[in-house]
């Protein structure tokens, strides 16, 4: 067994070595043995592939940093130009200008040479060799030009076409989308090679603009024939002989609560009222029952991580057979599920936690609007329609106002941030864009979730039970630090603790601008301060719900974890520990898998939904419409219009009546004569200037106070509120 590593090798080329170093050198500056000999030779291959090291002629190894070069992933921005992100992290980013990014393409491992501008005398990079490719297959618009074919890609982040040579084209007709294999990649003075393999179809179908999303973000498409005849003999009924074992819970009064167009239920929820205060029973769907580890759907789900929502689409992470069959909880049908039965005492606090498989019975499928018209509005006909369950539907709203109350008093942050609503016509274009508001429904609903996952961490970590956790670290120094700065210009201020800010600190700042001016701008910078929620199995606790364990439980239909959690679970409560076998995926690993595929999943909804509004205000090119700054960058403002839930830019370029500074700690152009400032928050009027499909992007001009545009004057009116919520007809 050797008994050097990695380590060992780098400290010889860092501090005994003051040349490149070859194989041979190397082996005996480490004096090895034979068996170590061979296995040097190894782990210099995979330290040349992930970076550590490079390899220069004549086969000689060194550190990148010692010879002037660095080995990182090359991001290409949109305009040609692209930065290399180190591998070992030490560095800074290097900027590489468009000419010298050749042979390389985005997402290609490169190795750099820096150099210095002989226009600007700044540091840049120079791709010298790509190490390893990041693309095989491409999607882009077939399209020719005096016979020659070529494609255009549909990421804007590969800027350059790919010629396909004659006879390479297939059935492909000008203008469709294709599926295109590199048969050659581009070199220092030629472009890439390509070959069509499946002509995908119409650009303007909202299904090929799905399968162009899932091709770009990597996404499964479809299900393997195997796991779909797995899915075929997953029965279409609860069978006597599974609910042996189960707690019968089918003489509760069961319901759903979801959005109009949901499809698979994963959860229900039931209560009752006594002196004492409160029991909740929080029922999840058994997808574990139904989803043996190791099987054919099982390695399917994993590959997926979690269900990809667009707007009138999903690409779901269980068969529909599953998904939207046996494992949703419909209702009238009877279903096998995982129970968190949860007491609380008369302050809405946890006095008690239970867990077990359960049988259970759907009363009936509510919707948000159905529950807030009870609720909230008091409606006569929603009330006696729904008259069995107005009592249940009272109880759980106090519980849930007591629970809110308590979440909030502990520092839990509540931005309640609006999103967008995509209301498709028959075709699946966008005919109108709204803000989708969160009623009480919505926030009875999550209360009741979060308090299921949070239970359900609670007593795994009691149990000493290892598991996937739902993490949110604590914002840095730094960022707090930044923010804290910013707020001082509203007057507002926060004492940043030596051992790190709380989040109740942050939530009573939240509750002290509530309803004042700056309330919206602050909400924005604080979210934007705080890092992303991840996936792990270390228990770091949840910045953002105040929680010290926390876990996603609630989902396992539509999220990899959750599932994960349930198994754990299972076992747990059947008396056996969380063992898993050689071949299995260790938690730890589908922790990471399931970050990176949630990741990836939000970048295909954000593209998507970008589309979506991008051809929604198409034809809305040279009108006006008021709006608000939502952010400020040095090459200018992004506006969000007030009667659509639309965002897009103003260049700084086209604010023509002064020069304009940017203060990134106030997040603020301010113009250098003038003293116009523009900052998160400013009212605007802005025109429509150009919409680009492929790029998503929406470009605004700012009109002044009459009605002009900065820059050349054209054309133009401010719509009315009334004709700018008007939805446009469905065309048939």
């Amino acid at each position: 067994m050797s008994t050097f590593d990695f380590n060992d090798i780098l400290e010889l080329l860092r501090q005994r070595a003051n040349r490149p170093l070859s194989l041979k050198e190397i082996q005996e500056l480490l004096d090895l043995n034979a068996g170590e000999r061979k296995a040097v030779g190894k782990s210099l291959k995979g330290m040349v592939k992930d970076g550590s090291l490079v390899q220069l002629k004549g086969g000689r190894f060194a550190l990148p940093a010692k010879v002037n070069l660095v080995v990182g992933t090359l991001s290409v921005h949109r305009d040609g130009y692209g930065f290399v992100t180190p591998a070992d992290g030490a560095a800074q980013d290097v900027f590489v200008p468009a000419r010298h990014i050749r042979p390389a393409m985005n997402g290609d491992l490169v190795v750099v040479r820096l150099e210095r501008s002989l226009r600007t005398g700044r540091p840049e990079g120079r791709v010298i060799r790509v190490e390893r490719r990041a693309h095989r297959t491409l999607v882009g618009r077939y399209q020719t030009d005096h016979g020659i074919g070529y494609v255009s890609p549909a990421d804007p982040h590969l800027p350059d076409d790919i010629l396909i040579p004659p006879g390479a084209a297939g059935d492909a007709r000008p203008g469709q989308m294709v599926l295109i294999e590199i048969e050659s990649h581009p070199g220092r003075t030629r472009g890439a090679v390509g070959r069509i393999t499946e002509v995908i179809g119409d650009a303007a179908d909202p299904e090929v603009e799905i399968r162009i999303a899932a091709i770009q973000f990597g996404l499964p498409y479809e299900f393997s024939p195997q796991a779909l005849a797995e899915a075929g003999q997953v029965p279409l009924q609860v069978e006597a002989a599974e609910q042996a074992g189960r707690e019968d819970l089918r003489r509760l009064n069961f319901v759903t609560i979801d959005g109009e167009t949901a499809k698979d239920f994963d959860d229900a929820v039931a209560i009752e009222r006594h002196g004492r205060g409160y029991r909740l029973w929080v029922a999840i769907a058994d997808v574990a029952h139904y989803v043996p580890v190791g099987s054919v759907i099982d390695r399917e789900a994993l590959e997926r991580g979690t269900s990809v929502y667009f707007p009138g689409a999903c690409l779901p992470m269980l068969p529909e057979a599953l998904s939207n069959g046996i494992c949703s909880l419909n209702p009238q049908i009877d279903r096998l599920v995982m129970v968190a039965e949860l007491d609380f005492d008369l302050a809405g606090q946890r006095v008690g936690m239970r867990f077990y498989p359960a049988v259970m019975h759907s009363r009936a499928r509510l919707t948000y609007t159905q529950v807030a018209a009870v609720l909230v509005e008091q409606d006569v006909e929603a009330r006696a329609a729904l008259q069995a369950l107005v009592g249940d539907l009272e109880v759980m709203r106090a519980l849930a106002e007591l629970r809110i109350e308590l979440r909030r008093q502990r520092g839990s942050l509540d931005f309640d941030l609006p999103e967008a609503q995509i209301h498709l016509d028959l075709q699946g274009r966008p005919e109108n864009i709204v803000r989708a508001e969160r009623n009480l429904a919505h926030r009875l609903i999550e209360e009741f979730m979060l308090a299921a996952n949070e239970a359900v961490a609670s007593w795994l970590v009691q149990q000493r039970e290892p598991l996937i956790f739902r993490v949110h670290e604590a914002p840095s120094a730094g960022k707090m630090a930044s923010f804290q700065e910013f707020i001082a210009f509203f007057n507002q201020g926060i004492s940043l603790p030596v051992e790190g800010v709380k989040p109740k600190l942050l939530q009573e700042l939240l509750d002290r601008v509530a309803g004042q001016p700056e309330e919206q701008v602050i909400n924005h910078v604080l979210l934007r301060s705080l890092p992303q929620a991840y996936y792990s199995v270390n228990n770091l606790g949840h910045f953002g719900l105040a929680a010290d364990n926390y876990c996603h439980f609630t989902s396992p239909i539509r999220r990899y974890p959750d599932l994960t959690v349930h198994r754990v679970l299972k076992k747990r409560l059947a008396g056996q520990s969380e063992k898993r076998r050689g071949e299995d995926l260790s938690l730890e690993e589908i922790a990471q898998r399931s970050s990176v595929a949630e990741r990836r999943a939000m970048e295909a909804e954000r593209d998507i939904v970008n589309l979506k509004k991008c051809q929604f205000i198409m034809d809305k090119v040279g009108e006006n419409f008021p709006g608000m700054v939502t952010s400020v960058h040095a090459f200018g403002f992004f506006v969000e219009l007030h009667d659509m839930y639309v965002e897009g830019l103003v260049h700084v370029s086209t604010l023509a009546d002064d020069f304009y500074q940017y203060e990134e700690e106030r997040h603020r152009l301010i113009g250098m004569n003038r003293r116009r400032e523009f900052a998160i928050g400013t009212p605007v009027v802005v025109r429509v200037q150009k919409v680009d499909l492929e790029r998503r992007e929406i470009d605004f001009r700012l009109v002044d106070e009459q009605g002009q545009g900065h820059g050349p004057r054209d054309a133009g009116r401010t719509r009315s509120k009334r004709e700018a919520r008007r939805p446009k007809k469905t065309r048939g």
